[in-house]
């Protein structure tokens, strides 16, 4: 295990309105040792105040996947979409040639609390598209986002994949990544691997060919993204 991101490594931006943490150089944070991981450019942990939120803006050429994880986001994007994300669900926009978009927290009492994840698609230029969903629990290891929309997933433009990872308190489970390279986002909990904790924030990354089993210390809630060389 090479690398290692530490929740209190993570960049910073606090807009008073919104508390996001980057796990990869992003807007105004930038270390050359935290570009993002394969296709994986962006993991921004967002909490945004009730009411406020991202105004119009634009994206191209990016699979941008929003999982919330406390309260509601109100989507709404140039091509008509307009939908409500609430905990429990998972949208993913392909910004293709190009789209323009807003998120705001849907409530005026709540905060909402979402990971913002960009990957490299594999195509340009393509029509943009929208998709949302509830990811039913299958199992420990959930496919959220795939190539295919497998098992009831979301898809995406790329060869990669992301999965919710869920254990029990005390419970084992084996990361592998055999001919791709991986990487584990906590969301919440706190895990061992090797007698070393990782907690929620925390983040490694699994080269090429290589096992690590984790133990759960609590229940854990995180995802796994199943990335090419």
């Amino acid at each position: 295990m090479k690398y290692i991101r530490k929740s209190e490594d993570r960049g910073k931006a606090n807009l008073g309105w919104l508390d996001s943490k980057h796990s990869f150089s992003f807007g105004r944070y930038f270390d050359p040792k935290h570009m993002g991981l394969s296709v994986l450019r962006v993991i921004n942990d967002d909490t945004v105040k009730p009411g406020a939120g991202f105004g119009t803006h634009g994206h191209r050429d990016m699979e941008i996947i929003s999982y919330v994880i406390k309260g509601a986001l109100k989507h709404k994007d140039s091509t008509g979409n307009e939908y409500i994300v609430p905990a429990g669900e998972v949208q993913r926009m392909s910004a293709g040639r190009g789209v323009m978009h807003s998120e705001f927290n849907a409530s005026n009492s709540e905060e909402v609390k979402f990971l913002q994840i960009w990957i490299q698609p594999d195509v340009k230029g393509i029509e943009p598209s929208y998709e949302q969903k509830a990811v039913l629990r299958k199992g420990e290891l959930t496919p959220i986002v795939t190539p295919n929309g497998m098992d009831g997933s979301l898809s995406m433009n790329q060869d990669a994949s992301i999965y919710r990872l869920e254990l029990e308190s005390g419970k084992n489970f084996t990361l592998e990544t055999e001919s791709r390279v991986g990487y584990l986002h906590i969301i919440q909990g706190e895990l061992v691997i090797d007698e070393q904790s990782y907690a929620a924030g925390d983040a490694f990354a699994l080269s090429k060919n290589e096992k690590e089993n984790l133990i759960a210390l609590t229940d854990i809630e995180a995802l796994w993204f199943d990335l090419p060389l």
